[in-house]
């Protein structure tokens, strides 16, 4: 009887919304099975964390900056006065049950999702997931990490402590190096004059409400159109433009995905329960007088706080009004550069005119420009990395304040130009070796002396999959548009310089017959 019920429900429902149609073709969905798509998911699972985690602090948190006297069971900061953003924290910390294990893994969470959202997008980029039809879907992707970043801010300046309230200080300051708005600016969001008493109400709500909403939002469209553009995958027997090899979502991918949530989830719960990460009672309740020693911010963050820390102290006076150029050149640099990296595949598009789909990936040293031009920014970021903690670089190694900053400000103009020019060559370089294995196969280490007294080296011949696998790439050819702008981009992204020159069918079947030599 039971049955028959659960039946004529499903029946009903099915009726009016197409659950049986739709959950035939979605559960058969092919994924292919490469472990590097593995880090979307990492993004997508440590959300899930963040968003759980999330809602169970807001329980016991008070976004408030009035003050009480703390008298909680921290013995060190009792009767300091405090901000209740700070006392509820605390409050969280030392006295709710399992309060500072899901604290913890609240902020580890955040950081792993923006870390893996960083090299999700780095895999979709060196391997060219973002062309024709994806350019939308890695617009959705920079969304996400962008708001990734900022929410992770917001979340870390809540509890109002001495650490988070010097980054606060930072960010007003850069508001008010903005000329003619700059001063509005900082008075709408702190509600007068730093730090006010708003500033906290206001970040909670931006991060708790708008921030997360927006980036479910653009989850959801991303994972929808995953799902309609079809997954990528690399080039391989019997993969086409057209097809997917892998495993359906139900039950093969949908099970191992579950296991990977649990274990994910594990990791990150045992990471907070022995890493202790933003201790607060070792900073202190802010105040406006006081500055914590090595403050330093979140990873993610260190590239823009880089960027101010090396830039030479610049001013300039014009009509009546000072303009720092120190902060806001850094400032207006920090979002044209994450702009760059959210057009690129425009960009790409518009050099090569290339209007196909593609659902191939491409192995990166086939492209060598585009690989070099992403090291180049890896090392850029990392370099400004470096100039974030310079203070800590030089009295943790024992280098001079100055040393560091003047090799930040060095390095940021010539490391990203070296690691471009390396990367570049050793794309070239893999190119070569693997035109070598297609002509001449793979070297076994035999040693045959030849009728005549020669002595060769017998090569095997690659097998077939493999050989695929190295000839599957298309080579376009450059444009040849004179001296215009797109045409010289695209001699420089394929031209003589850009890419090697694969092994055609005609060339192995010549050597393979003892004709000819390999004209490289």
């Amino acid at each position: 009887m039971a049955g028959r019920r659960g039946e004529r429900i499903v029946d009903w429902a099915d009726g009016r919304v197409g659950i049986h149609r739709i959950a035939k073709s979605t559960m058969r969905k092919i994924f292919p099975d490469h472990w590097s798509f593995m880090l979307g998911e990492i993004c997508l699972y440590s959300f899930v964390v963040i968003i759980l985690t999330g809602v169970w602090l807001t329980l016991f948190f008070k976004p408030s900056m009035a003050e009480v006297v703390y008298d909680g069971s921290y013995v060190p900061l009792n009767g300091q006065r405090v901000s209740e953003a700070f006392d509820s924290t605390m409050h969280i910390s030392f006295e709710v049950r399992g309060g500072l294990l899901i604290r913890q893994i609240h902020h580890w969470a955040a950081l792993v999702f923006i870390a893996a959202m960083f090299v999700h997008m780095m895999r979709v980029f060196f391997t060219g997931a973002f062309r024709k039809p994806r350019e939308i879907n890695w617009l959705f992707g920079f969304g996400l990490l962008f708001l990734g970043m900022l929410d992770g801010f917001f979340g870390y300046s809540l509890p109002d402590d001495l650490l988070s309230g010097t980054g606060i200080r930072f960010i007003e300051g850069v508001i008010l190096a903005v000329p003619v708005v700059g001063t509005y600016v900082q008075m709408f969001l702190f509600g007068g004059e730093f730090p006010g008493t708003d500033i906290i109400p206001r970040f909670y709500s931006l991060h708790v409400l708008l921030i997360p909403g927006i980036m479910l939002g653009l989850l959801v469209a991303h994972l929808i159109l995953v799902f309609f553009h079809k997954h990528t995958q690399f080039a391989g027997p019997g993969r086409t433009e057209r097809n997917v090899v892998g495993m359906p979502l139900l039950p093969v991918y949908l099970a191992k995905a579950g296991g990977f949530f649990f274990l994910t989830f594990g990791l990150l719960a045992a990471v907070a329960a022995v890493a202790s990460i933003n201790p607060i009672w070792a900073f202190g309740p802010y105040r406006p007088d006081q500055v914590s020693t090595g403050a330093q911010p979140d990873w993610y963050m260190g590239f823009a706080e880089g960027l101010i820390r090396v830039m030479p102290g610049w001013e300039i006076t014009a009509w009546g009004h000072t303009l720092a150029l120190g902060v806001l050149i850094p400032f207006l640099l920090f979002p044209t550069v994450l702009g760059l990296i959210a057009v690129y595949p425009f960009v790409e598009a518009w050099i090569t005119k290339d209007r196909r789909e593609h659902h191939l990936l491409d192995r990166p040293r086939n492209a060598p420009v585009r690989t070099a031009l992403g090291a180049a920014w890896i090392s850029l970021y990392l370099v400004t990395l470096v100039g974030g903690g310079n203070d800590l670089f030089a009295t943790h190694l024992h280098l001079s304040l100055n040393a560091m900053t003047w090799s930040v400000r060095i390095g940021f103009f010539v490391v990203p130009v070296v690691v471009f020019g390396i990367t570049r060559r050793c794309c070239l370089g893999l190119q070569r070796r693997d035109r070598d294995l297609v002509l001449h196969g793979r070297e076994t280490g035999r040693i045959m002396k030849l009728p005549h007294g020669a002595y060769v080296e017998v090569h095997e011949p690659l097998p077939a999959a493999r050989l695929h696998t190295l000839t599957a790439h298309e080579q376009p050819e450059p444009l040849t548009g004179g001296g215009s702008l797109r045409a010289r981009l695209s001699r420089a992204y394929f031209g003589d310089g850009g890419q090697v020159r694969k092994a055609t069918p005609r060339e192995r079947e010549t050597l393979a017959a003892g004709h000819g030599r390999d004209d490289r």
